[in-house]
């Protein structure tokens, strides 16, 4: 248990995460590319969504399992195309749709806390910040989307 409660919670030094990012071929420039991929489908999906909403004047729309999974569909793809206008190619459907369609399907359609909901922005952030202290865990999940993004970005 103590094993698990340090790699959730320990801070590595700059210099081990220096070594982990260069030993597992991390280029600055493309994690910055997806961290913007990650906020950017974030973006869409918290300015698109119509579901229930926390404020009293206003209505609770329940949507249907059917009705999340064509706006995350719709996201997605709106996400991959205003890329593609930037000229950086992704496939549609692989296992970086699968990864993104399960966090989401957790933590945003299927929470029924609006705070938990809003929080999704400030984790990306600070999963994707290089200046802050990193635990394992969290480089563990860099490298997960790293290559996963990497796996199904198209070169030009």
């Amino acid at each position: 248990m103590e094993n698990f409660f340090s790699y959730v919670t320990k801070p590595l030094k700059k210099e081990e995460v220096d070594v982990w990012f260069k030993a597992n071929n991390i280029l600055f420039e493309k994690l910055e590319l997806y961290s913007d991929f990650s906020h950017s489908l974030n973006g869409i999906i918290i300015e698109t969504y119509l579901g229930e909403t926390s404020s009293s004047n206003e209505t609770k729309i329940s949507l249907s399992e059917e009705d999340k999974e064509n706006h995350f569909d719709w996201c997605w793809k709106k996400n991959i195309s205003n890329f593609e206008k930037e000229g950086i190619k992704f496939d549609m459907k692989g296992d970086h749709y699968d990864y993104y369609k399960t966090f989401y399907d957790d933590i945003f359609y299927n929470q029924p806390e609006e705070k938990v909901r809003k929080s999704i922005g400030n984790f990306l952030q600070d999963l994707f910040d290089i200046e802050k202290p990193f635990t394992k865990s969290d480089l563990d999940m860099i490298l997960s989307l790293y290559k996963i993004l990497s796996n199904h970005m198209k070169t030009v």
